[in-house]
């Protein structure tokens, strides 16, 4: 079998299991490079082949990379070649880091440095409902009902739903939104002059607006995601609601996001304080 045809029974096999886009393009770059790399047929491709790559090519990349890229060429060995070239090499432990998260006045100081108003309300709603940047460009205009003020996000990550609330201070500029994208036969509620928006466009809008904010920090979409589930926290709401905002399935994903924030450090070194007086 060519890497060629390889490749494209794995896109078949990712497609037939329902696999998001973002996991199919990610599998089969996977095994595209390691393909290039060892410059051998896929029946040739061995354990070491493997660690090679691993040792030249990820050695400087965080372990989540390292565990998606033996994820992904396992799953294509052993379902297209019954094998597993992965089985003997250990996988390592995922880093436990604090993600990067904005006050609320640098989300404020982010959107407000936006230049076009439909920029500023798709980074809004993003932030305000806690959305993955996948769910925000695949929100189509019938998934919002504006009678009931509430949105439904369809098969997000995990091939799961849920719902969210439309915020209030967004409801009259989506809907006007929403009535225009429908005069346009648009399907999705957010697109571009040459249809349907990608990641990478939404992904350039946060990080400009962030430089032109004076906003010393990595800032990504999913920092507002992070954002949103760090300022409930600080409002006391329960982890399990947030969990539920957030489309978690398992508690422990969520309370990777909700660490103890500045703002209760800060509430924590004057209980201290105040003890020691």
């Amino acid at each position: 079998m060519t890497p060629e045809e390889f490749l494209e029974k794995l896109e078949v096999e990712l497609k037939i299991s329902k696999n998001s886009e973002y996991t199919i393009r990610n599998y089969l770059d996977a095994n595209k490079q390691l393909l290039s790399f060892s410059k051998k047929t896929p029946e040739e491709i061995t354990e070491d082949d493997v660690k090679k790559f691993l040792a030249e090519k990820l050695t400087d990349r965080a372990a989540s990379s390292v565990i998606l890229f033996l994820s992904a060429v396992r799953y294509a060995y052993s379902n297209l070649l019954k094998k597993d070239p992965t089985a003997g090499i250990k996988r390592p432990k995922r880093e436990k880091k604090i993600p990067s998260v904005l006050s609320k006045e640098e989300v404020n100081l982010l959107i407000n440095s936006i230049d076009t108003k439909k920029s500023r309300l798709m980074v809004s709603l993003m932030y305000a409902c806690g959305m993955r940047v996948s769910e925000l460009i695949n929100l189509k205009i019938s998934d919002l009902n504006f009678n009931e003020k509430i949105g439904h996000i369809r098969q997000a990550k995990g091939r799961k739903d849920r719902i969210f609330n439309i915020p209030e201070f967004l409801f009259e500029d989506l809907k006007k939104h929403a009535e225009m994208q429908k005069e346009r036969n648009e399907e999705y509620l957010f697109t571009g002059p040459k249809g349907k928006l990608s990641e990478r466009n939404i992904q350039k809008i946060v990080s400009s607006a962030a430089r032109r904010a004076g906003i010393n920090k990595h800032v990504s979409c999913h920092t507002l995601r992070h954002s949103f589930a760090t300022h409930l926290l600080e409002k006391g709401v329960s982890i399990r609601v947030i969990q539920s905002l957030l489309g978690h399935s398992s508690i422990s994903t969520t309370e990777l996001y909700t660490h103890i924030s500045t703002s209760q450090l800060k509430e924590i070194k004057h209980l201290i304080d105040d003890m020691m007086k």
